[in-house]
């Protein structure tokens, strides 16, 4: 799909793309999603208060989210494939900031030291680094300062002719808020919406320390897909004393 035709397919999205020139083309490709339905006062403790958390049903959830970035450039430059692609893994939870719903990061990591390292000074996103290794039904990754792993294994089964309507609400999200010391930033994006397949798990190790009361037994909600291509804006920079 061209870029053209991305913008102009917008009827899935819940509000409409900015009048601003857009800044930035990625894919994200290979995904594995994995969520878990959480504790809403532990969520509390990881999400800004400036920020709304997100409720299905009355339900908060979490994500991790692994996925091949892929062709990463911005607007007016070719993409540099030692720096553009590379393995991603978030952490996400759900909020909500005004009219908008959107994702906040309880995590991400990159599997390139010097993209992580780009990719934190352009966005201002807490990108950093861990070991990463992927290949068909196996994806892994492990960070020895923070004591992190994740492990899977897997096969993958039939496209979804159908989604229910939590796979929506967990996928289709095109807006990222992210604290800083002194202000949120808001991230907007558009692309079309996930084509979602059925994955069956081998084997799954998920062990991060710090979200061991969030990222517990079996998630409650699975899914694979196979990519979209993604054009994103730029940073729009709110001090958090507006959000009072």
């Amino acid at each position: 799909m061209t870029i053209r035709e991305i913008l102009k397919n917008t009827l899935h999205r819940p509000w409409d793309i900015p009048n601003e020139p857009w800044k930035y083309y990625q894919e994200w490709n290979n995904a594995i999603f994995l969520h878990w339905k959480v504790d809403y006062d532990e969520l509390k403790n990881f999400v800004p208060k400036e920020l709304e958390i997100d409720l299905f049903e009355g339900n908060a959830w979490v994500s991790l989210v692994a996925f091949s970035m892929e062709k990463i450039r911005p607007k007016h430059l070719p993409y540099f494939p030692p720096i553009s692609n590379f393995e991603e893994i978030n952490i996400r939870t759900y909020i909500k900031s005004g009219k908008k719903t959107g994702v906040y990061f309880l995590s991400i990591e990159g599997g390139k030291k010097i993209s992580c390292k780009i990719a934190r000074k352009i966005s201002e996103l807490p990108y950093r680094y861990s070991k990463m290794k992927r290949k068909s039904g196996f994806y892994t990754s492990s960070n020895n300062s923070f004591r992190d792993v994740f492990k899977i294994q897997f096969n993958l089964g039939k496209e979804q002719k159908t989604k229910s309507n939590l796979d929506i609400w967990l996928t289709e999200r095109y807006a990222l808020f992210q604290d800083t010391q002194d202000a949120i930033n808001e991230y907007e994006i558009h692309h079309p919406e996930w084509p979602l397949q059925e994955i069956e798990i081998k084997s799954l190790s998920v062990q991060y320390a710090r979200f061991m009361n969030l990222l517990k037994g079996t998630p409650n909600q699975i899914g694979y897909s196979k990519g979209l291509q993604v054009i994103a804006w730029g940073m729009n920079k709110k001090s958090k004393a507006d959000y009072n």
